[in-house]
């Protein structure tokens, strides 16, 4: 890694992308050996970068599963919901515009909330309070598969936009908090883990449902509604128990997590400051400075804007991909080419893009130029006009191949997502000063929701495609 990061371009190709000589000497990593804070009796900072661990990576990836393994949920479950709403058309046309609209909106709030509220955070609280409120609410979810089944559409619609606006609020706590507690660790690779946990949480519901139907292909829909609802509602349970376990067995992995965090401020005690501080908590804060959004954005711009451009972009595939069928007419098709499957195996291969990019970021990193960083989130707009080459709604394709959309379309446009994301992420802890990296790391987080948020209203632009 350290061979990885040694071969860097000089600091004169990043002044080309800066409109002034000083504001490129001001942008600039960040060494380890400089020293940030005046007075050194409250530096609880290292001079040497701390050891790599790969358990403690392994954590963190445990905690980017669980940050959007309930979002994947909600989406897996939605055969579901549409068979609870069927009784109300309107409830069941609107009810994933609404669901989507509540997620990333209270979401971009926690996440501005709490990016602003430093000095005081406890982000090992938020992380923890983040998984209890995903365990209630996804108990309740599925026991709202065995109970009150009888809920009017409009009634069970109202519930499920409380358990999202739940889970949104906890998602934002969780992406606060974990950025923040990963980047005070000094080690950008647990920022890293975190991503690649993310994407494994993509990768796994749709080759679940890929394999589950090449498993069992679903029946002829004209003879089975019953039948159909009672399978929907089986699997749902099964998805929002799933979440469940998973956000339990975060809780128990972070355990020893925060216990090595709470020994590293220890150590660091020891040498600095011990005749000064009285506790752990103190002493971290001690070392953390308050940083306005203002500060953060003058020092973070090309990559928060970078992050935020690149989801932007993420956001239009959910709505496109569906929309694009096998080029092989359904009757003649294989199962693993009807639409039923088809969609799914798209999904899986954007995510498997997205996963195998977030991974890449260790071994390709581009993170001390920030400026192209953002010039490649502008460009990767280039990927929508791909679809229209697809066969878009089964009205035929330009391009008469399912290998063109699969190994083309989507897997580079998950893969460029991936290695974006992570070389942003990974890089703002770079670009800080070391008692700032936990409120770059939750700028970051809030940057990237609010590219969520945006992206999701944008991408009704081509709902109607």
């Amino acid at each position: 890694m350290d061979r990885i990061r040694s071969f860097r371009p000089t600091r004169d190709l990043l002044a080309f992308f800066s409109k002034k000589e000083e504001e490129a000497a001001e942008y600039e990593p960040l060494t380890a050996d400089t020293s940030f804070i005046n007075d050194p009796s409250t530096d609880l900072d290292d001079s040497t970068e701390p050891t790599f661990s790969w358990i403690e990576y392994g954590i963190f990836a445990l905690l980017g599963v669980a940050m959007l393994w309930a979002w994947n949920m909600f989406l897996a479950a939605q055969p579901y919901f549409q068979a609870r709403f069927q009784a109300d058309p309107w409830v069941q046309d609107n009810f994933m515009s609404a669901i989507l609209t509540v997620s990333t909106f209270t979401n971009l709030g926690a996440m501005v909330i709490l990016s602003n509220i430093q000095y005081s955070a406890s982000y090992p609280f938020r992380i923890n309070l983040a998984l209890y409120i995903n365990v209630a609410a996804f108990a309740l979810l599925a026991l709202s598969t065995r109970i009150f089944l009888d809920l009017a559409p409009a009634a069970y619609l109202t519930f499920i936009l409380i358990i999202v606006g739940s889970t949104a609020y906890a998602a934002g706590l969780i992406q606060n908090g974990a950025f923040a507690f990963a980047a005070s660790f000094g080690r950008s690779e647990y920022t890293q883990a975190i991503m690649a946990g993310q994407g494994v949480a993509g990768v796994l519901p749709p080759l679940v449902q890929v394999i589950s139907v090449l498993v069992a292909p679903p029946a002829d829909t004209s003879t089975h509604a019953s039948a159909a609802d009672n399978d929907e509602g089986k699997a749902a349970f099964l998805y929002f128990v799933t979440a469940v376990v998973v956000s339990l067995v975060a809780l128990v992995a972070f355990v020893p997590l925060v216990r090595r965090h709470d020994q590293l401020v220890e150590n660091r005690m020891a040498e600095h400051m011990a005749a000064s501080m009285n506790s752990i908590e103190e002493a971290e804060r001690a070392a953390r400075k308050v940083v306005s959004m203002t500060t953060l954005f003058k020092k973070l711009h090309w990559l928060a804007g970078a992050v935020f451009m690149c989801f932007v972009v993420a956001m239009f595939f959910p709505v496109l991909t569906p929309k694009v069928l096998s080029v092989v007419p359904s009757e003649d098709a294989p199962t693993l080419l009807k639409p039923y499957a088809f969609i799914p195996l798209a999904f899986f291969f954007w995510n498997l893009g997205d996963l195998s990019g977030r991974s890449a970021a260790l071994v390709l990193p581009l993170r001390d130029r920030p400026a192209v960083l953002f010039v490649f989130s502008i460009a990767r707009f280039l990927f929508l006009p791909l679809y229209a080459l697809c066969n878009l709604n089964g009205k035929g394709a330009a391009i008469s191949s399912d290998a063109f959309f699969l190994l083309l379309v989507q897997f580079p446009y998950g893969l460029t997502n991936g290695w974006l994301a992570s070389n942003c992420m990974m890089a703002s802890s770079e670009w800080v000063e070391e008692g700032e990296r936990e409120a770059a790391g939750g700028f970051m987080g809030m940057c990237l929701v609010a590219g969520l948020a945006a992206g999701s209203m944008l991408s009704f632009t081509v709902a109607g495609v």
